[in-house]
Order: structure tokens, then C-alpha cells, then sequence
């Protein structure tokens, strides 16, 4: 009887954490539009055909707590974010999560507001280069490697989709403040990395 028990109470949690994970990526029958939406945003895999050069402030000031046909329009636009990825952390959901800053950061200091960059599996997939062990070679970030880089953060340029993430304004408590806002780069389609002999940006393949 106690192993029945505990059986049914396993495939009842089983369900639950299933229900969970579907409602978090909107593919549940019972997920809003807005929902749905976002998860259609979130796996896109076409390359933009241009980008326009944004800036954290700009991004900083797109509508927010806004309704799905007010936004909407808004991500069907690319943009290119230059400064430096402070933090890269694997998501819940497999993407790879960067904290983009507009000034370097150094081993030991604390982590500055951010704009946040999202590359998905479908962009890291089949990828030699788009991996976490050598995205954090590539960024140098202060948070995500094994060890601190001495020199602190590289200079990288990236560009990516725009995206309305909304659950960032229903928690601001569980995010922290220093999220600059629920706008993102997601996916993330392209990066840059600055190289010094060459005094410009280097495209970073895939």
C-alpha cells in the first residue's frame, strides 16, 4: 500500500512539473496568445536581413506592460548592441543567458545593470564555436567561467532580434534591479568580438 502511494504521488508530482515546464514555454492548450506569442519569438531561426545600431538607453525606453498588439510590431526589428558580457549563465529552458554592459568589468567587481542576450539551442546547434566552454572564452565574462579572467571582459558587438520578454515585469522582485529592462536580444544571430591588432570587430562564426 505504501509503495502505491508513493507511486501515485511521484506521477502526480511527474504531471505537475510537466504542466509546469509546458506553461513556462506557452505549449500548453491553456496558454494565452501573449504566451504563445513569445515562445513563436523565442525560436526563431531567420537571419535578419539588417540591423540598426541600438543603445542601452534605447532600449531601455521601449513601452513595456503594454498589450500583445502594441509590442508585437516591435520585434519583427534587429538590432546591434556593443559593450561587454559580464555574466553567461545556462537557462532553464537551454539558452544561454548573457548580462550585456556598456563598460569592461574586472575579476571582483560587482555586476553592473544589464540588457540581456539570449542565444538558443536551435542557434548553438551543430555549432563548433557557439558552445558555453567557448562562448566564455570568447566574452570573458566576470561570472559563468571556471576561473576570473585577469584582463576582465572582451569587447563584443551583438546583434539579435528584439523580444518582449513580460514576465520580467510581473517579478522584478526575483530579477533584481539591475536588469535595465524586459526588452531583449532573442535569439541572439550574430556576434562580434573586438580585436586590437585589427582595431575593429571580428565576426565570431558559428
Amino acid at each position: 500500500m505504501i509503495l502505491r502511494i508513493a507511486a501515485a504521488v511521484a506521477l502526480i508530482a511527474g504531471f505537475g512539473a510537466l504542466a509546469a515546464y509546458l506553461h513556462m514555454m506557452g505549449r500548453l492548450p491553456t496558454s494565452s496568445a501573449a504566451e504563445k506569442h513569445l515562445r513563436r519569438m523565442k525560436d526563431r531561426v531567420a537571419q535578419p536581413a539588417a540591423a540598426a545600431p541600438t543603445s542601452y538607453d534605447a532600449i531601455a525606453a521601449l513601452p513595456k506592460s503594454r498589450p500583445l498588439p502594441e509590442y508585437a510590431p516591435l520585434e519583427r526589428a534587429a538590432v546591434s548592441l556593443e559593450g561587454y558580457v559580464q555574466s553567461v549563465v545556462r537557462a532553464s529552458d537551454d539558452d544561454l543567458h548573457l548580462e550585456i554592459v556598456p563598460v569592461p568589468r574586472m575579476p571582483g567587481e560587482p555586476r553592473a545593470p544589464y540588457v540581456t542576450g539570449e542565444i538558443t539551442p536551435q542557434w548553438r546547434r551543430g555549432s563548433a564555436n557557439w558552445n558555453y566552454a567557448r562562448l566564455v572564452e570568447a566574452f570573458r565574462p566576470i561570472l559563468g567561467g571556471v576561473t576570473p579572467w585577469p584582463k576582465g571582459t572582451r569587447r563584443v558587438r551583438l546583434t539579435g532580434w528584439l523580444l518582449y520578454d513580460s514576465e520580467y515585469e510581473s517579478k522584478p522582485a526575483v530579477y533584481g534591479p539591475q536588469r535595465l529592462s524586459s526588452w531583449e536580444l532573442h535569439p541572439v544571430t550574430r556576434i562580434d568580438l573586438w580585436s586590437d591588432s585589427l582595431r575593429g570587430f571580428v565576426e565570431y562564426p558559428r
